[in-house]
């Protein structure tokens, strides 16, 4: 069984009727989108909001609602994915390259709950390369200014370019190695001046589901 499918489709069972829902990006959530547009057409009454143009363009496909975040008060629910979660439901996300605006939404929602399959459940972040968005001014500095912390950098790429988020900014993916200490991290990478900010997502999430073969389990703070 595929287990992003197993843990996306089972996601969307937790969206009631009402809700102003954050929409994720990647893979994983994708499964998640379609289980919801099939809910929205059988009569589920939500809002979305988008983490990416992705996702928009999905959503707006398969014919579930859209709202702007400036239009709400507040989000009840966002369902996205992670590149690595540990059991402190700590997250490496910005795989897909959303990571700011996953960030914005994740902030502002009053419960995030988390998909992956089970080879993104780990001991110890860091075997994922930690993206961090960063604003192209300057940019071959602030990547200095990175690797003084100890990593390897590397600038993504789109073909011959830089790969450039939905917010005209660069991702450069940081091989730390094990990170013992994400929070001490986060707060080093985030005062370098240069840095929109990085993809570990510390305190954001309230339960990870997780596809495991023909079965998912639970993490919960």
């Amino acid at each position: 069984m595929n287990e992003k499918k197993l843990a996306g489709e089972k996601a969307a069972a937790y969206v009631q009727d009402g809700m102003v829902v954050g929409l994720g990006t990647g893979s994983t959530v994708y499964f998640t989108l379609l289980k919801l547009a099939e809910r929205v057409k059988e009569g589920l009454m939500i809002k979305g909001i988008p983490t990416s143009k992705e996702t928009e363009a999905i959503a707006i496909e398969h014919g579930i609602p859209l709202i702007a975040l400036q239009d709400v008060s507040s989000i009840d629910l966002t369902i996205d994915g992670a590149d690595e979660l540990n059991d402190d439901l700590t997250l490496i996300k910005g795989g897909g390259g959303a990571l700011l605006r996953e960030k914005i939404i994740a902030y502002h929602s009053t419960h995030m709950i988390v998909v992956a399959d089970s080879n993104k459940s780990v001991s110890k972040l860091g075997t994922f390369p930690l993206p961090v968005e960063i604003v192209p001014f300057g940019y071959n500095k602030t990547v200095q200014s990175l690797e003084k912390l100890g990593c390897r950098v590397v600038i993504r790429n789109n073909a011959s370019s830089p790969f450039l988020t939905d917010n005209g900014n660069y991702i450069v993916d940081c091989s730390f190695g094990e990170i013992p200490y994400p929070s001490t991290l986060h707060d080093k990478i985030n005062q370098i001046p240069g840095v929109v900010d990085n993809g570990l997502f510390i305190g954001y999430a309230n339960k990870a589901i997780v596809g495991q073969e023909n079965d998912i389990t639970f993490i919960e703070n």
